[in-house]
């Protein structure tokens, strides 16, 4: 019989052998691919570490690198040492000889095969899995970083009185340990199971008994250990249970214990971890007792448990305690979930107020002098008018401007106003010819600011620039304008070299710029240069004249992107806006710490959550998030990137938040305290969008407090659809300046609306105070309408504004010839009991290709107008001019009917012969004669109010002298003298 440990015996048969030649030169080739593969890692981790050099983070890169390789290493030698200590010992175990039979005769051969390379193949199996383990617990870099660095919440679960910590920080790494136990204990024993097999220790066909008694001694011993990681998993189940998922009526994503888990699934998983660790302890004792009669009796019996205890228990509990009575069952444990999902979400604090939804006043003509103290309303849609920037100011073909622009607050004569603003970056398809030098030496960045009032347009719907043209100039004062940062710049450039770059160009032709900062990465260094021609596949990089002393490469361009890379333990807004702060152009960018192991608190999916309108058609506006599905959040850090030197900057906001204190102390000196906050930099700060989001979307279930209620479900709210377009996805938040009935002034602010789940009506006016540095902020304030009444909610208004037979013909003549008609954001403002909307309408039409606001729509109380301007659109609902109001009491002098007053009454003709040549304009689509009509109509309606006005005051109207008269429309007849005298 052969020796289960030697190999074959007789003659060899030799194969030739490749001459010396052809040896030595594979030899060549593959220590070249090594040295080539070898050198392309390097490039990657040496350019990385430079990245983080240059942006004075090096200790991110460090902390993680060193975690991911420590772990990589731990681990993977663990998982090496299991699996070949058991493959080691299988083989020392194996018996003698073997019986002979055709199994074990087949089974020689392989025997045979293998001998010779037993201890390479031992080696290779081992360092495979040791390297597949590795590299999946270095991923777990952020959980490890979370337990070994985690700071106490200061709250414990209502369950099992554990501080919150151990669900967010402790039990995700236990997890981790416990499926890497069960990992090594499987593969194991394969591994063990399979050597044994193939030295006779298993047997299958062969007669006599089916294993040795060191083979099952050995796989007794593997099998109890895998039981034994089995008791511990019921263990961590029971604490599981506060942070588990569940199907709800109440709730999509239920988190926590229901009556079920508390009274069914708890006792069950103590019941299974005994169990569990008697057979674990059944199966230990075959080293004694060289038997598997206990241990599988034991084994059996841990299963039918399972399923009797585990399943079939809960599923009578359910079944005969809980669905006969479920409101009364479920309603103590409703209300832990209500409390903690309010917690984690920052939405405990949220105000519910009831709201008539129809305005209390009768005579509707005394409102219109509230709007303007209700709410500076803006008609600039930063979301419809970048195309109208675009055309009005890019200047050069090579700037462009984000698709959607921001809203922010600048100061102008002193009145802090709400502001559209957007920079001018660099757009490479717009140069005038794309090669290598052209796109990445001599245009290089964007120039400029380019900002306009939120709440007003001129005489022809073009945005009012506050600051504009190139270079910017106006009221934003003198700051760096080079954007060599930004939204669109997702291109790598390099500056500072022998290249001189394209500055901007004016009349005197083009400026030339070498830039001057710091940012970037040297290229001096010639292994620099390498690295990154290797890293970016780009070889001009290593030789190009172009690149000399001096030169410097700057790439992770976006705001976002340079916030991701710095701290990756953060989640990213969607939105990162531009400010000019000082003299320097910063974006700002919110960035969110999260958790998914909040117990009790349900969770929520980011990516669905924060979707709307604008993200559907704009990539950019995602949020990205580091774990998707979360069940607590918190706006932590603020972070700002300089436009010119992309200079980063994290700022703690929410000192309170124990995560980022988590995080705080697994990277010292990344987030700076808050108050290193300048003034400045404060009043741009605001309330971020994603988490608004987030919090509007839990809040239409958890705006309600009664267990019943919610279970109920009679109160759910849903987000609804933008009207204005057809993408079918919710409406986005608006930023707007507003004031709500329980406040004094107005405060900027972000808000939404809801209507009940499955109607359009209204049933909630939402805001939250979104003025940082701020008493108020982030205060949630919700309007809630009563059930009974059936205020119009957004897609109720849009379609009784197109429903109007007026205004669907204005509508039918603006979209005459090739014009297109965008409706702008639908904007809700509280006022009086009830609802004022505002929606902005614009028109690309005739030769231009871009969005000009022609109309503004406004409803109020079931009054509808639609008119060239918002402040015409509010005196038509309102039927009264804007103007302060008199007390009660005061008397009145009445002006003399029109047709008795010549100059009202000439006026008045101006204005119809005006509104006739525009309407002759708007069909043949000419917006030039369009526009200058309209100026016209405006001048002859303001001239008929002051001649009114002053027929009012005095009893007849001074026409000859001509004071306080607009300019007369071109062509029309002069007043004739009425012989009135004048009053002053």
């Amino acid at each position: 019989m052969p020796d289960r440990g030697g190999g074959p015996s007789g003659p060899r048969i030799r194969v030739g052998r490749p001459s010396r030649r052809v040896r030595t030169l594979l030899m060549t080739l593959g220590v070249l691919a090594v040295l080539l593969m070898a050198f392309t890692m390097f490039a990657g981790f040496w350019a990385d570490w430079l990245w983080y050099r240059s942006v004075d983070y090096s200790s991110v890169f460090t902390t993680t690198l060193w975690t991911k390789i420590g772990l990589f290493f731990v681990f993977g030698l663990l998982m090496a040492v299991a699996v070949g200590l058991n493959i080691w010992l299988a083989h020392r175990l194996r018996p003698p000889l073997s019986a002979m039979s055709a199994e074990q005769q087949n089974l020689d051969r392989y025997r045979m095969s293998v001998a010779p390379y037993k201890k390479w193949l031992l080696l290779g199996i081992t360092a495979l899995v040791g390297l597949i383990a590795g590299a999946s617990a270095s991923s777990q870099w952020r959980t490890w970083l979370m337990w070994v660095n985690g700071v106490s919440f200061g709250q414990k679960d209502p369950q099992f009185k554990l501080d919150v910590s151990f669900y967010a920080f402790d039990l995700p790494w236990y997890r981790f340990l416990l499926g890497f136990g069960f990992a090594a204990v499987v593969l194991s024993l394969i591994a063990a199971a399979l050597t044994h097999y193939l030295y006779g220790g298993l047997r299958v066909t062969s007669p006599g008994a089916r294993a040795t008694a060191a083979a099952t001694g050995h796989l007794s011993v593997l099998i109890g250990v895998f039981v034994a990681l089995k008791a511990v998993a019921y263990w961590l189940d029971r604490y599981g249970l506060a942070v588990k998922s569940s199907d709800f009526k109440a709730t999509d994503n239920w988190t926590g214990l229901r009556y079920v888990d508390a009274n069914a699934y708890l006792p069950a998983k103590t019941i299974l971890f005994c169990i569990a660790v008697i057979c674990a302890l059944l199966f230990f004792g075959t080293l004694w007792r060289r038997t598997w009669q206990l241990p599988v009796i034991g084994f059996g019996l841990m299963v039918l448990s399972a399923i009797l205890i585990g399943g079939l228990y809960p599923a009578i509990v359910q079944k005969f305690q809980v669905q006969p009575n479920e409101q009364a069952k479920e309603a103590p444990y409703v209300e832990k979930n209500l409390k903690a999902t309010r917690d984690a979400y920052g939405i405990d604090g949220a105000k519910v107020t009831e709201y008539p939804g129809t305005s209390q006043t009768e005579d509707k003509s005394r409102l219109r002098d509230k709007v303007p103290a209700t709410a500076s309303v803006r008609i600039l849609d930063p979301n419809i008018v970048s195309p109208t920037f675009q055309q009005l100011q890019q200047i050069r073909n090579y700037y462009a401007f984000p698709t959607n622009l921001d809203v922010d607050r600048y100061s102008k004569n002193g009145k802090v106003q709400d502001t559209v603003i957007g920079l001018r970056e660099l757009n490479l398809s717009g140069i005038p010819k794309n090669n290598w030098i052209n796109d990445h030496f001599r245009y290089t960045h964007g120039y400029g600011v380019v900002a306009a009032e939120g709440t007003t347009a001129d005489s022809e719907g073009r945005p009012k620039f506050t600051e504009s043209d190139l270079p910017s100039r106006g009221s934003l004062g003198s700051y760096e304008q080079r954007v060599y940062y930004g939204e669109k710049t997702t291109s790598y450039s390099i500056v500072g070299g022998p290249q001189k770059e394209i500055d901007y160009s004016d009349d005197n032709g083009e400026k030339t710029y070498s830039y001057k900062g710091d940012s970037g990465v040297d290229l001096s260094n010639p292994v620099n240069r390498a690295a990154y021609a290797a890293a970016f596949s780009e070889p001009q990089i290593l030789y190009s004249g172009a690149i000399g002393e001096g030169s410097r490469i700057l790439y992770n361009r976006t705001p976002k992107e340079r916030v991701e890379a710095i701290a990756p333990w953060l989640t990213i807004d969607g939105d990162a806006y531009p400010a000019v702060v000082g003299k320097r152009i910063q974006w700002i960018v919110d960035a969110y710490t999260t958790t998914n192991g909040y117990p009790y608190s349900s969770r929520t999916t980011l990516g669905d959550t924060t979707a709307d309108s604008l993200t559907a058609t704009n990539d950019n506006r995602a949020v990205v998030a580091q774990q998707n599905q979360v069940n607590y959040i918190r706006n932590s850090v603020k972070a700002t990137v300089d436009a010119y030197t992309g200079e980063v900057k994290l700022y703690e906001w929410d000192t309170k938040d124990p995560v980022l204190k988590t995080w705080m102390k697994a990277f010292p000196g990344t987030v700076k305290a808050r108050s290193d906050i300048s003034a400045a930099l404060m009043d741009h700060f605001r309330y971020p969008q994603d988490l608004f989001k987030v919090q509007r979307e839990l809040l239409t279930r958890y705006h309600v407090r009664n267990p019943q209620t919610f279970l109920s479900g009679s109160e759910v709210w849903q987000v609804p659809d933008d009207p204005t377009n057809q993408s079918g996805n919710a409406v986005p938040p608006y930023y707007l300046s507003m004031k709500m009935p329980d406040q004094k002034s107005q405060v900027f602010s972000l808000t939404t609306t809801f209507t009940p789940n499955g109607r359009d009506n209204l049933s909630a006016f939402m805001s939250v105070d979104a003025e940082a540095g701020t008493k108020g902020y982030g205060s949630i304030r919700i309007l809630k309408l009563p059930t009974s009444t059936t205020a119009a909610g957004p897609k109720q208004v849009q379609s009784q504004f197109n429903s109007e037979q007026a205004i669907a013909e204005t509508i039918r003549l603006l979209r005459g010839g090739d014009s297109e008609v965008e409706y702008g954001n639908l904007l809700a403002v509280p006022l009086d009991g009830g609802l004022l909307y505002v929606e902005p309408v614009y028109v690309r039409g005739g030769g231009l290709k871009y969005p000009l606001l022609r109309k503004v729509l406004v409803t109020y109380g079931g009054n509808t107008a639609f008119e060239d301007t918002l402040e015409e659109a509010l005196d038509k609902v309102f039927g009264a001019k804007g103007a302060p109001e008199k007390p009660p009491g005061d008397e009145e002098t009445t002006p003399p009917p029109t047709s008795d007053n010549p100059t009202v009454q000439e006026a008045l003709d101006d204005a119809q012969k005006a509104f006739e040549t525009g309407q002759e304009a708007l069909k043949k689509g000419d917006w030039e004669a369009y526009g200058k009509a309209q100026k016209d109509l405006e001048d002859a309606l303001k001239r008929a109010e002051d001649a009114q006005s002053r027929a009012a005051k005095g009893g007849g109207a001074a026409a000859g002298d001509g004071k306080g008269e607009r300019p007369r429309p071109s062509g029309s007849p002069s007043p004739k003298p009425s012989g009135s005298p004048q009053n002053s």
